[in-house]
């Protein structure tokens, strides 16, 4: 019999667990409402699907430089300018496959096998599979209701160093905002310390209240990972960028030109259509606000409490603990007796992810409505 790794014993993602079971579901006819999945239920943007299309049908598809064509970077770059004030080089930028690939690539580019690199729990959990793969040890540090507790890593990396602090804002699964002056805060503590600061920004443009702060902001020396996934709808381009402290673009490169060769071409030429097309976006957005509007005036009447602040992304993490302490046994039923879906805490939080569950409000607004009406009757 084949053996693994240990590397490859991570844990599931059980998101995409219930969203497997969710679609079983659907293929046998049944009306399955999926709150599950943080995926964009709007099309991407005419122009951007006729610039793909068009490359497709007319234009020769191949190998592109590994950090990305040069209009692509030059389009980043572009936006960062437009969008947050920032001058960023287009030499600094590295197009990836998805932010996933960024992900990895910094990691590698980083640490060695055994280096300690900082998450915040609740928190994406594919950050710590994908630090576990890479013989990575992630610590988990509570920010539940807070953004993060920076009194919290510096005890940590007193211990024993850490040599990364990986942090999302607006975050997954709370939806909380760093705000700049905390940002900031964090950033220079880090740099204090010797701690590389990553900043996924992937949920940027999703904030509703307020405005964005990227950590470039606050110098040089930080890694910005960030997709077109979220905010542009584009999840299925697999499409993502990394702004990389100069001496790390040699590095990453070398990395990235064995491990992906490079970004798929047609959608680094459709993906830089998306930044002219902010009108389309914010409209979705809008539809994102009445969505989480809707959750917040309703889940509470249910016994249903908000752990965090859900200022941004499309998510909201709420404590079930009133009608349950196993919010996979909860999750589960709630699939199987009323065919609505939702991620259950567990893949989030390592301390309290059996009281907590997460809805995702990035779908049609009648869907989470009619979801909504079931929860409320079946609880």
């Amino acid at each position: 019999m084949m053996s693994t790794s240990k590397r490859a014993r991570v844990d599931p993602f059980h998101a995409m667990d219930v969203l497997a079971e969710a679609n079983r579901l659907a293929a046998e006819g049944k009306p399955v409402l999926s709150l599950a999945v943080g995926q964009p239920a709007a099309s991407v943007p005419e122009p951007v699907r006729r610039a793909g299309a068009e490359a497709l049908l007319g234009g020769r598809l191949g190998y592109t430089d590994t950090l990305g064509r040069a209009e692509t970077r030059a389009a980043i770059a572009a936006h960062y300018r437009d969008h947050y004030g920032v001058d960023v080089p287009a030499g600094r930028i590295a197009v990836t496959t998805g932010s996933s690939a960024g992900f990895s690539l910094a990691f590698l580019a980083l640490a060695d096998p055994g280096a300690r690199v900082a998450i915040a729990s609740p928190g994406y959990p594919a950050y710590r599979n994908i630090l576990k793969a890479l013989s990575l040890e992630a610590v988990e540090l509570p920010a539940a209701g807070k953004a993060f507790d920076l009194d919290a890593l510096i005890a940590a990396h007193r211990e024993r160093p850490i040599a990364m602090l990986l942090l999302a804002s607006p975050a997954n699964p709370t939806g909380t905002v760093i705000e700049r002056d905390e940002l900031g805060a964090i950033i220079a503590a880090c740099r204090d310390h010797g701690i590389v600061f990553i900043s996924d920004e992937i949920y940027h443009r999703l904030r509703y209240t307020g405005d964005d702060v990227t950590a470039l902001e606050f110098g040089d020396d930080v890694i910005v990972i960030n997709s077109f996934s979220k905010y542009y709808c584009m999840t299925g381009w697999r499409i993502g960028w990394m702004v990389l402290p100069e001496t790390l673009v040699r590095p990453v490169e070398r990395l990235a030109q064995s491990l992906y060769i490079c970004a798929p071409d047609v959608s680094q030429i459709a993906a830089p259509h998306a930044f002219a097309c902010t009108g389309d976006y914010e409209a979705i957005k809008e539809g994102y606000r009445a969505n989480r509007a809707l959750l917040l005036e309703r889940l509470p009447g249910m016994g249903i409490e908000f752990a965090a602040a859900p200022d941004g992304a499309f998510y909201v993490w709420c404590d079930i603990s009133r009608h349950t302490n196993d919010s996979m046994a909860f999750a589960k039923r709630m699939l199987s007796e009323i065919h609505v879906a939702a991620t259950p805490g567990a893949d989030f939080d390592v301390f309290e992810g059996e009281r907590h569950i997460r809805f995702s409000y990035s779908g049609d607004q009648a869907v989470i409505a009619e979801a909504l009406d079931r929860i409320e009757a079946w609880l």
